[in-house]
């Protein structure tokens, strides 16, 4: 399932979403929290939600970072990368034995941060045009914030492609690679597993081109009038992953 607009909204939850995750618990029925935010480590991120009540062990948050990692991990291992992005992607980097520098690295990794620099994305630019591989953790263009919406990695992607003529790998969600190597690391496989997001676009996406079935929850981005507007439909359309409690052993009612 996606965090942000599935189990919390900012830095509260989502009415019912304890309640999910308690029964699902409680019934052994494994499951993965997915977020194409690469700012945090696993860690950080159990420390997020223990805040607002929810109890998710660090082995189940898999995040575009990782993800990003263990692509990056299979194609050139032990390679470097040039990173624009917080301790979230450098630690998952650094985990899987990568060098980090901005001496002629085989990879530029663009991921998110609320601190982009200019001086920094110029150099990217500069390492891109040079012949480093151009990745990024996902396409968002827009994240969230208290005050409102903030660039986001898609967005600061597209200043570096349209400097460079070099577009990025995208490896986050709807990339269904994430999918897959969140599917490997659950222990699991595409055909009894389900996918619960709030964007059509990305999750509902990610999980259709996965092979698994969707549910789209409207306690986020989408809502059931722009879900119309896509290609594209869920398997299934609730208000809150609250509607699931006392059916999460079968879901669609089969």
């Amino acid at each position: 399932m996606d965090m942000d607009g599935v189990l919390v909204r900012e830095e509260h939850l989502i009415p019912g979403a304890d309640t999910f995750i308690a029964e699902l618990r409680a019934a052994g029925t494994p499951f993965m929290v997915l977020t194409n935010n690469s700012i945090y480590t696993p860690r950080d991120l159990r420390a997020r939600l223990l805040r607002t009540g929810l109890d998710i062990p660090e082995e189940s948050i898999w995040t575009s970072a990782l993800a990003t990692a263990k692509f990056l991990d299979q194609q050139r291992p032990n390679g470097s990368a040039y990173v624009v992005g917080e301790s979230g992607l450098t630690t998952a980097l650094h985990s899987i034995g990568y060098v980090l520098t901005d001496r002629d690295p085989d990879y530029v990794v663009l991921g998110e941060t609320r601190t982009y620099s200019f001086e920094a994305i110029t150099r990217a630019i500069r390492l891109v045009e040079n012949g480093a591989r151009f990745i990024a953790t996902n396409p968002d263009e827009k994240g969230p914030s208290r005050e409102g919406p903030l660039p986001a990695t898609g967005a600061v992607a597209a200043l570096i492609e349209k400097a460079t003529g070099r577009a990025p790998y995208y490896v986050g969600k709807p990339n269904p690679l994430m999918m897959r190597s969140a599917l490997r690391a659950l222990g699991t496989h595409s055909e009894n597993t389900l996918m619960i997001g709030d964007r059509m676009d990305t999750d509902v996406r990610s999980g259709l081109e996965a092979g698994m079935h969707t549910i789209l929850v409207l306690s986020g981005i989408s809502t059931s009038a722009t879900a119309e507007l896509f290609p594209y439909r869920p398997t299934l359309v609730r208000d809150s992953v609250a509607d699931l409690v006392g059916h999460t052993d079968d879901p669609f009612g089969s």
